[in-house]
Order: structure tokens, then C-alpha cells, then sequence
């Protein structure tokens, strides 16, 4: 129902070639590269931020030593 062939990969190539220029479809090309790559880097990774609260017992034991 909505195949995309390969005459309509050419239009499409035909027209952003138009748009942009054949100097900036690399830096298109590893611009989106980099982007894919980072998205799924991240949704592997577990979040970097550590959110758990400190405990104060260790600071108040700090303070009565000195």
C-alpha cells in the first residue's frame, strides 16, 4: 500500500540533493549517523545520575571528632 520503490528513492534523493547541496549531504549523513548512534547508546545505558540521599550519620560523626 505505501511501498516506496525505487523510483520514488531516486525523487526523493533528487530533491534533497536540490535542497541542500552536494557539499552538505555529508555532514547531513554523519550528523544523523551521530544522532541514531547517541539515542541508542542512551537507551542502553542506565542514568548516569545518582539521586540516592547521602547519609547524615557520617557527616555528624566527621564533626564530633574534630
Amino acid at each position: 500500500m505505501f511501498g516506496i520503490g525505487m523510483p520514488e528513492l531516486i525523487i526523493i534523493l533528487v530533491i534533497i540533493l536540490i535542497i541542500f547541496g552536494a557539499g552538505k549531504l555529508p555532514e547531513i549523513g554523519s550528523a544523523l549517523g551521530k544522532g541514531i548512534r547517541n539515542f541508542k547508546k542512551s537507551s542502553h545505558e542506565p542514568n548516569e545520575i545518582d539521586v540516592t540521599p547521602k547519609k547524615e550519620d557520617d557527616k555528624s560523626e566527621d564533626k564530633k571528632s574534630s
